[in-house]
């Protein structure tokens, strides 16, 4: 079962008050493995150059559960490295309470 939303959450959002700005944007990825890396780093700095802000903070979080967002230099074997890492720590073929039907509502299987 998904959960979706009643009212989605708007693509883009913005709002301010005296000096402080606050601009919010959603970025759907669509993955197709299992473990997928997607480097964001054109998307992001393509939002930063049109929201115009000079200085401040940027955030970036996952809305989703089975997804994470981390720093890091964008290589070919480091993320060959850190898919071989993410099998290993979290094993497919492990029993989950969360994908048993014993314990847990959800019919998605994807606890790792």
């Amino acid at each position: 079962m998904v959960t979706v939303r009643e009212t989605p959450v708007a693509k883009t959002i913005s709002a301010s008050s005296g000096g402080f700005a606050v601009i919010a944007e959603s970025i759907e990825i669509d993955s197709t493995e299992r473990v997928e890396l997607v480097d964001l780093t054109d998307t992001v700095m393509a939002f930063v150059r049109r929201s115009g802000v000079k200085e401040g903070l940027l955030s970036l979080c996952s809305m989703h559960t089975t997804c994470t967002v981390f720093t890091n230099e964008s290589q070919k074997a480091l993320d060959a490295d850190m898919r071989a890492f993410l099998e290993d720590v979290v094993d497919h073929g492990r029993y989950y309470r969360h994908n048993d039907p014993t314990h847990s509502d959800c019919d998605r299987r994807n606890a790792d």
